[in-house]
């Protein structure tokens, strides 16, 4: 029999974090504390001087800025939930929230890889066509590839955490993880997930692969 003939729908989940090392979670929650503020101070800081320094308004200090912004969204998603987890003895979280924290983090894996082939072209361009670079990348072209990848990192999200949620989850709502990563959470349903993880292995190729690839080239 399988399981959703016999259990309950999952409202939420249970995330197990270092439950089996509870002595190291508050050594923990103070090293990610400081490491999750050096990231919002540094990224936070080369923000605001791009965007005050006009002689910093060129696109490389724009890809740098959106890149910045990217990382402060990427930890966000994240870091909290996670320093929550050594504090509150019971690690919990809704399923609408798990579906929220798993579109963020793959919206900004995707749009980061994608980002960076775009800065690739951007230093390309600058050192091989240095008298056809202000043409090449004038203001109308570097901010639609920023915009793309933006776009492309969240049209990928929303398709994978929408192939994900619509899953039956039951039974099992035992998360061994620290955040509602999108693979441990795929292991949790009570059903067939080949087309969600072959999805998931192309998607990864295209975005890891194919910019790795043009930034070698």
């Amino acid at each position: 029999m399988e399981k959703g003939n016999w259990s309950s729908p999952v409202t939420g989940f249970i995330l197990l974090g270092l439950s089996a090392h509870p002595k190291l979670e508050k050594m923990f929650f103070v090293l990610i504390l400081l490491m999750y503020l050096v990231i919002l101070l540094g990224n936070g800081v080369l923000i605001l001087v791009t965007v005050l320094d006009s002689r910093l308004h060129i696109p490389m200090y724009f890809f740098l800025g959106n890149l910045s912004f990217l990382d402060i969204c990427y930890t966000t998603s994240s870091v909290p939930l996670f320093l929550d987890g050594f504090l509150n003895p019971r690690k919990t979280i809704s399923f609408s929230a798990c579906a929220v924290q798993m579109f963020l983090s793959f919206a900004m894996a995707g749009t980061e890889c994608v980002l960076l082939g775009m800065m690739a072209f951007d230093r390309y361009v600058a050192i091989c066509n240095p008298l056809r670079y202000p043409v090449v990348m004038s203001k109308a072209a570097y901010v639609p590839m920023a915009a793309s990848s933006w776009a492309i990192g969240g049209t990928a999200s929303v398709v994978h955490t929408s192939l994900t949620i619509q899953l039956p989850f039951c039974g099992d709502n035992v998360i061994n993880h620290f955040t509602c990563e999108i693979l441990a959470v795929l292991k949790l349903a009570c059903a067939d997930i080949s087309i969600n993880v072959i999805s998931m292995g192309v998607t990864n190729v295209i975005f890891l692969g194919a910019p790795v690839l043009f930034i070698s080239i």
